[in-house]
């Protein structure tokens, strides 16, 4: 079966699959890449004449028990580091200097951008990397580490408990209601989701810069535009959860490698991650006075 989505499109076995999206077997060699493809040009081979090229996986097959420690280990690593970030970088309650205000939005642009361009690499590498997912996790825990810290001198209250319980609440929530409603994945559903993602990013990169020019539209602030902005920030973060569970049941029924699991625990968590800036700035906006 094939997929819009960027991060599983990468995925050569989750899209040959054992069988395709109308339930029909997949014949040996169907769609099969041919020995050596995209490998060093020496270990090239012809193959044996009319027998079936199907390429080689290494390790078992991905399980439900191996995508929820993947998951757990990169979802781990991210809190981690974000603890980490919040603990080391200056205190910015009551008097804040220049320099501890500077510190901790360093971290949080540093963190921003290195887990961002990390995220475009994993999500278009055609074999995921272990290393470079944890390494995205620990950049993104660096960012949400930092930026927690500030929405909480801000609004206080315990937003940023808030925020947390929230996201685990959407994920059990989505994840209850995907098995108990039997929610069918469509192509169209797929499109519009992954279009509807690449639109955010491009209106929040389009926010950024504005921003710089000092001509910015409230994208991004605690104002009506910001409000609508989150709003459907958060449930498109809960579609994308959606077709994340969709990856990892057909993945788990067409028995693809196990090294696919990191992609599914990269996916999950780029989605939590979305829930909960969401779900943040949500909770500041309705803190207001």
């Amino acid at each position: 079966m094939q997929s819009n989505n960027p991060v599983f499109r990468r995925s050569e076995e989750f899209n040959r699959g054992g069988a395709n999206a109308y339930g029909n077997q997949t014949y040996a060699g169907n769609g099969a890449t041919y020995p050596g493809y995209g490998t060093d040009p020496s270990a090239w081979g012809t193959g044996t004449p009319g027998a079936p090229t199907t390429p080689q996986a290494t390790g078992g097959p991905m399980t439900i028990d191996s995508v929820v420690q993947k998951t757990a280990l990169t979802l781990g690593t991210v809190i981690v580091a974000a603890f980490a970030t919040w603990v080391l970088t200056p205190d910015i309650s009551g008097t804040v200097s220049q320099e501890a205000m500077a510190t901790l939005t360093g971290a949080v642009m540093i963190g921003a951008l290195g887990a961002f361009v990390l995220s475009m690499v994993n999500s278009f590498k055609r074999v995921i990397s272990p290393a470079l997912v944890l390494a995205f996790a620990v950049l993104e825990g660096v960012a949400l580490g930092g930026l927690s810290k500030l929405f909480d001198a801000q609004f206080g209250g315990g937003i940023v408990t808030q925020a947390v319980i929230g996201t685990f609440a959407a994920f059990a929530g989505t994840l209850a209601a995907y098995k108990f409603f039997n929610i069918q994945v469509g192509q169209k559903f797929r499109t519009f989701v992954v279009a509807a993602v690449f639109g955010m990013i491009a209106l929040s990169l389009m926010e950024i810069v504005l921003g710089m020019f000092g001509n910015a539209i409230g994208l991004h602030g605690f104002g009506a535009m910001g409000l609508l902005f989150s709003v459907a920030g958060l449930v498109l973060g809960v579609f994308m959860l959606i077709l994340d569970f969709d990856f990892v049941e057909q993945g788990v029924a067409n028995a693809i490698p196990e090294r696919e699991s990191w992609r599914a625990a990269f996916a999950m968590t780029v989605s939590l991650v979305w829930i909960y800036t969401n779900l943040l700035r949500l909770l500041a906006i309705f803190s207001q006075d």
